[in-house]
């Protein structure tokens, strides 16, 4: 409970980077204005001196200060912390105060990708916006849509919902491409893509799942642009009669051999990938120019014959109108086109190759999903303004123009298509995919730019794969998958990423059943779009401080928006992939969750947790209290929680996910001495807690007493409605050999929880509560042990003893755990320690089938009674049945049973037993009573004898003779309350009493210790309760 100091600890408090545990030295400087590139110190830049006009400790505001430590962007220097401007000055021998710190090695690394340093720093290929954004997107976004199926969907939907489908879709991808643009410009963006902006922007929960299922899409994605290479490839091979073995094995064999070509430009390196996709953007270019310059180009009669007119306003109004055929829909065609404007993220998903990625993802895919939006629009009306819907493709069906047929607007040009109406035909925008060869100026580089549309896409998807994969792994989110984080050559290729993507799309490509799983990764895709737009609203809507994107052109309630409008296409495209893609999201959603990955990002999900919690205490503060929504509130004494985890453990049992536990510690000294020690404490003790699985918070006070200390936290504890009412603490057992103080403090301890109105309870276990230096042995002997392993892995040397001395680092760890002590011990001593642990883990195990005995001797308003059954509703303490102890007066044993068999049945509070004690003012036995007296005797303050009036000037806290006669009945009845604890109560699993309460000035501090001591000696596990006398229990609805 409390802790006196003599010095500072050291400070290890996670929230925050650690910079070394060493003071901070300061070199001299001649503020010249020389700044050093290297080491562990900085000189003062001359700006300081010049801006302040002497010398001082602080800081001018400079960006190496925000840096993470281990930045791979810049050093990062240390501020002087408030403690170093603050405190006492001393200078030393060789020391000035006027230089900074710079973080490096003494610093750890935090686990962003921010911190990781770079394997090497010469030769570092990085993209500007053009060839890193830009083109990426463009090329993933014109993809063989637009030359094979662009004038199937027009023909279907018609030119009027063939813009609307085309508006939704650049609708969809512009709203998302804001929401990057706002989440990418809100700090420093590293390797990952999507991955990487989910993951800070909602936490390691939703960015694990969506990234595991991105990276798997893009793997699978190569395999699908691959075979659609690789379909385009045979269907030359078949028109020259040029089969190899058959239509299907030639697909899969083309496309291995394409996709290893593609794996070993991707190993190659960034810069080989990069010019691989300007090549292929220029042909793409040019095939797209060459549409358009074919539609000028006189029709021939060839052309004419397969629906080619040039530009007529007739063609126009007729293809205006939809004609769904085939059981097509508005939302089918939908569903068929949307892929094609996906490819958004392929600029993104290389954010850790960009050289500016915070400029450069905004301006490269907002410019790529307009110039990719027109020409969609473009090339799609000039097609439709130029060939009719169908045609036979037979030089003989002419006509004299003008005449009226039945056919379409085609007998005004002079074609009768009217058989189509009858019979199949192979041409026209309905019929014919290869619309675009046909009209364009040379139909070869319409198959070079399906040829590049696929490959391209299948480029950027195979980069994207392993780079978000790595990003990935890297996080540690995945312990298995960490194998695959590892990076190579100078821009820190996941070469091992690579692997698993060339196999995974190898194994679709020889699949070959791509069309079930196409929409399935459609849906991967929108998942992930779904959740940018969330994002950005969940930031947004947390209205957290940190969040301030420099990109203004948002709006939370678009990102909303187009957060469900994502969803929505999800169903649309398929629903049956759409569930599938949320079951896996879920998935492993819980599984993120369960695993609690050690990170800590800042995620908007913390924010908003943050401002609930704000709102829900402030709306449970505006309603009164209940006494049917009382639960006990525990502020709990434990000192360090792994100090006493017994006094722990029990305060849980009773508080596990429904009551506030607060366990509280007091440093006791001097505020300069204790006050670093308590800070270093605070993160340290939370986590600890959190570890074990408690729920339950830390507060420290440093005051000169321990009395002061609890006196502190008894009255600021808590927060509106969420304050604690009953303090938990343990029973003083070294109260005869401590000084007087230290008995003084602890009664006044009680004697303050009445006070203020709070509960008492307090734990007494025979064997003790305190294993403070049973942990204090063990962190030693890990610590010894940790020491080893470094000292064996410096002799061993190189990577392959390492595992060896590892796992035998494993061992000595095992076993410093199980030595209670590192200094030789006697038997009876290693017994007695033994024990000790023994009963400080006793309650964290299940209890075995017994009782809990309750001694509700005085009404206190329902605690003493209502603790036990919220124990008994507990899954370790099941099997333990309530046994009810009342005092009854002789001769109404039966009435007073009844009584409260009748209470107990209003509480609806099951017992298998009530017993009535009718004799406890019944004399305790001699032999009880004179080791009651000779326990109290060194604390007695004899009046009569000559000694008497000198003793009492100075012994005024000694037991006096008046007040042992005023209290002999008092004195009695704990004697005699033990006598029959012993007599009933000697096997139950858990024994409650209610505590005896001394009244403040009448009765000394160190006779109500004796009565506590007497009551609860030689006993199992007690707890002594005394409630505040307001009731806890109601028997109204």
């Amino acid at each position: 409970m409390e802790k006196n100091t003599s010095g500072g600890g050291e400070n290890v408090n996670q929230a925050y980077d650690t910079v070394g545990d060493d003071p901070p030295h300061y070199e001299e400087t001649s503020f010249s204005g020389t700044t050093g590139t290297g080491g562990d110190h900085r000189e003062m830049r001359p700006s300081v001196a010049s801006a302040f006009g002497h010398n001082t400790l602080d800081r001018v505001p400079r960006i190496e200060y925000y840096r993470n430590v281990g930045s791979v962007s810049g050093h990062r220097a240390v501020r002087p912390s408030l403690q170093e401007l603050h405190d006492v000055f001393q200078k030393n021998d060789g020391v000035a105060d006027t230089a900074d710190r710079v973080a490096g090695s003494d610093g750890s690394h935090s686990e962003d990708v921010e911190s990781i340093p770079p394997q090497e720093k010469g030769g570092v290929v990085k993209f500007g916006w053009i060839k890193g954004v830009l083109v990426r997107c463009m090329l993933n976004i014109w993809g063989v849509m637009l030359f094979i199926r662009l004038s199937w969907v027009f023909g279907q939907a018609g030119i009027g919902l063939g813009i609307v489908v085309i508006v939704l879709s650049v609708v969809v991808t512009t709203i998302t491409g804001l929401s990057m643009s706002a989440i990418c410009t809100n700090g420093v963006v590293r390797g990952g893509g999507a991955y990487y902006l989910i993951s800070r922007s909602l936490g390691p929960e939703f960015g694990g799942s969506i990234g595991l299922i991105f990276a798997f899409a893009n793997a699978v994605a190569v395999a699908m642009y691959v075979v659609g290479f690789a379909e385009t490839v045979v269907q030359l091979l078949k028109e020259n009669n040029a089969i190899m073995v058959d239509e299907v094995n030639d697909i899969r064999i083309i496309g291995c051999i394409t996709v290893v070509i593609l794996l070993g430009i991707s190993v190659a390196g960034m810069e080989w990938e990069a010019k691989a996709q300007l090549i292929l953007l220029v042909i793409l270019l040019v095939a797209i120019v060459n549409v358009f310059v074919g539609t000028f180009i006189p029709a021939t009669e060839d052309k004419k014959s397969k629906g080619f007119f040039n530009y007529q306003m007739s063609i126009f109004t007729e293809n205006f109108t939809p004609d769904f055929r085939d059981g097509e829909t508005f939302f089918s065609v939908f569903a068929i086109f949307f892929p094609a404007a996906t490819g958004i993220l392929a600029g993104a998903n290389i954010s850790g190759d960009l050289k500016d990625a915070q400029a450069a993802i905004p301006k490269g895919t907002l410019l790529a999903i307009l110039i990719t939006g027109v020409t969609y629009l473009a090339v799609a009306l000039c097609v439709s303004s130029t060939v009719v819907r169908d045609a036979t493709g037979n030089h003989n069906d002419t006509i004299t123009p003008g005449t009226i047929c039945k056919g379409s607007v085609a007998c005004e040009l002079g074609y009768d298509f009217s058989s189509c109406a009858t019979e199949d035909c192979r041409f026209g925008l309905m019929n014919d995919f290869q619309v675009m060869t046909m009209l364009s100026g040379f139909g070869p580089l319409i198959t070079a730019g399906t040829f590049s549309a696929t490959l391209s896409s299948a480029l950027a998807s195979l980069v994207s794969a392993p780079k978000v994969f790595q990003a990935l792994c890297k996080d540690n989110i995945y312990k298995a998958l960490h194998f695959f984080a590892k990076g190579h050559g100078k821009n820190n290729e996941p070469i091992r990423g690579y692997i698993l993507t060339f196999i995974i799309a190898v194994a679709f490509i020889l699949i070959a059943q791509l069309n079930v799983i196409a929409p399935i990764i459609s849906n991967f895709f929108l998942a992930s779009y779904a959740l940018i737009n969330f994002s950005c609203f969940h930031a947004s809507y947390a209205k957290s401080p940190g969040w301030r994107p420099a990109y203004r052109f948002y709006n939370m309630w678009l990102s909303l928006f187009g957060a469900v409008l994502c969803c929505a296409v999800m169903f649309v495209i398929n629903w049956w992939a759409a569930l599938i893609t949320y079951i896996l999201e879920i998935f492993l959603y819980v599984y993120v969750t369960v695993k609690k990955p050690d990170v800590n990002w800042g995620s908007s999900t913390q924010a908003v947790t943050f401002v609930n919690a704000v709102n829900n205490t402030l709306t449970l503060s505006a309603v009164g209290d209940h006494v049917k929504n009382f639960r006990p509130q525990c502020l709990v004494l434990t000192g360090a929680p792994k100090s006493r985890p017994a006094l722990l453990d029990i305060a849980h049992s009773f508080t596990k996910n429904y009551g506030l536990c607060i366990t509280c510690q007091v440093f006791v000294g001097p505020r300069p001495e204790t006050m670093m020690e308590m800070n270093a404490s605070m993160e340290r003790n939370q986590m600890w807690l959190q570890k074990k699985k408690r729920k339950a918070f830390y507060a420290a006070v440093t005051c000169n007493s321990f009395r002061e200390g609890a006196e502190s936290l008894l009255q600021a504890s808590g927060i509106g409605r969420l304050k604690p009412n009953t303090l938990v603490l343990g029973f003083k057992r070294d109260w005869q050999s401590a000084e007087v103080e230290d008995v003084q403090s602890y009664v006044g301890v009680l004697h303050d929880t009445f006070d203020f109105e709070y509960g008492a309870v307090m734990l007494r276990i025979d064997e003790g509560l305190d294993v403070s230096h049973i942990v204090q042995a063990q962190e030693d002997m890990e610590r010894m042990a940790s020491e080893q392993l470094a000292l064996e892995s410096e002799e061993n040397g190189g990577k392959g003893m390492f595992k060896k001395s590892r796992k035998h680092s494993k061992q000595v760890l095992t076993r410093a755990k199980n030595l209670s002590v590192h200094v030789p011990q006697s038997a009876e001593d290693v017994k007695v320690t033994q024990k000790l642990q023994e009963a400080s883990t006793q309650f964290q195990k299940k209890q075995r089938k017994g009782t809990i005995d309750v001694w509700w001797l005085f009404d206190d308003g329902g605690l003493t009674l209502l603790i036990p059954y919220i124990l008994t509703t507990r899954k370790k303490w099941k099997d333990c049945k309530m046994r009810i102890f009342i005092a009854g007066e002789p001769g109404r044993i039966e009435q007073d049973k009844a009584e409260m068999q009748s209470l107990l049945e209003k509480f609806r509070i099951k017992c298998v037993d009530i017993n009535v004690i009718d004799d406890l003012h019944t004399k305790p036995k001699s032999e009880n009573w004179k080791a009651f007296k000779d326990m109290i005797k060194p604390f007695r303050l004899h009046e009569g004898s000559e000694m008497g009036s000198t003793q009492r000037k100075d012994s005024s806290w000694k037991i006096t003779d008046s007040e042992l006669e005023m209290f002999e009945e008092k004195t009695s009845l704990q004697v005699r309350l033990n006598e029959l604890l012993q007599q009933n109560s000697k096997m139950a699993n858990l024994i409650i009493v209610s505590m005896p309460i001394a009244r403040k000035g009448s009765v000394s501090d160190h006779l109500y210790m004796a009565w506590l001591d007497a009551l609860t000696k030689n006993l199992p596990p007690t707890l002594l309760i005394r409630g505040n006398h307001k009731s806890v229990l109601t028997f109204y609805s």
